[in-house]
């Protein structure tokens, strides 16, 4: 993959990332009410470890890309 494709690639990743956190901070706000309110949150619970693993591999593809375009 040339550099101009990398860096595509990176910047995608970077939204992607930015946007995971933006939806796990959400996600967690919501948990926080619905606890506070006296709500079940298993599903919201589950919920959010998924978007976390999501977010590592977000994560992982942007730390890779960097590498690729670090040499």
């Amino acid at each position: 993959m040339d550099r101009t494709m990398l860096q595509q690639h990176l910047a995608m990743a970077e939204r992607h990332v930015a946007l995971g956190e933006h939806h796990l901070a959400k996600q967690e706000a919501l948990i926080a009410e619905l606890d506070r309110d006296g709500h079940d949150t298993a599903d919201a619970l589950k919920l959010l470890a998924t978007m976390r693993a999501t977010q590592r591999l977000h994560l992982q593809d942007r730390n890779r890309l960097l590498a690729e375009l670090a040499h």
